[in-house]
């Protein structure tokens, strides 16, 4: 008896810590939510091939797969960075609506001996946030393990994949993790995404809907969006 009560207690004392774990640290799942997920969805036009493509599951495998998204900082961090991402989201797809870039065009730079055009290949922007250019490609592909390269049509048939570029992107190859859990302000997320072109005058239409959709996802999320929205 003495012996099932221990076991009982040690069982429970797990429970207790892992509960205490999932408070602390957060779970990307418990901010952005099912719910959530699919407010941005329901804004997309119908017809659209992403309202049949993006899943919430695949987002949250995704997720997953970078321990440090929406997991680094205090809960306002946590909220902010996932409001930071799903605004420039909501910006590139058209409220998840498109899985591929409309304009498409080569985005070979033939200058990248790391990563070179494969023959008959286009790195127009695909998935979430748009993945573009044959260096995105071919690290992004180093990195998950696919061969993006050499098959960037993969992004926009596999679900979990496209999911795991745009935060590859977002979490390892620019800054737009650390300029939210570091306090920068999701301005510095737009520079890093397309800055060239929106920023310092550039677009600021486009801009103002990043941020929009931003300040409407920190509404939500109950958080206040910090300073330094735009760039």
């Amino acid at each position: 008896m003495a012996t099932h009560l221990r076991v009982s207690i040690i069982i429970l004392w797990l429970a207790l810590a892992l509960s205490c774990l999932s408070i602390c640290c957060g779970a990307v799942g418990d901010i952005a939510t099912q719910d959530f997920f699919n407010g941005i969805l329901s804004a997309a036009t119908d017809g659209c091939a992403g309202k049949t493509f993006y899943t919430y599951t695949d987002f949250i495998n995704g997720a997953n797969s970078f321990s440090s998204f929406g997991t680094t900082g205090s809960s306002d961090d946590n909220k902010r960075e996932i409001a930071a991402f799903f605004a420039n989201v909501a910006h590139e797809t058209s409220n998840l609506c498109y899985v591929e870039e409309i304009a498409k065009s080569d985005y070979c730079d033939s200058s990248n001996t790391q990563y070179p055009c494969a023959p008959g290949q286009q790195y127009y922007g695909r998935g979430p946030l748009q993945l573009t250019g044959n260096a995105n490609y071919g690290a992004a592909g180093t990195y998950l393990g696919a061969d993006l390269l050499n098959n960037p049509g993969l992004v926009p048939q596999d679900d979990l994949t496209s999911w795991k570029t745009a935060i590859w992107f977002w979490n390892v190859n620019s800054n737009c993790h650390t300029a939210i859990t570091s306090g920068q302000g999701f301005g510095a997320t737009i520079q890093a995404i397309n800055g060239a072109i929106e920023c310092n005058g550039g677009n600021t239409d486009q801009v103002n809907d990043r941020i929009s959709n931003y300040t409407n996802y920190c509404n939500q999320f109950g958080v206040d969006p910090g300073s330094n929205l735009s760039c």
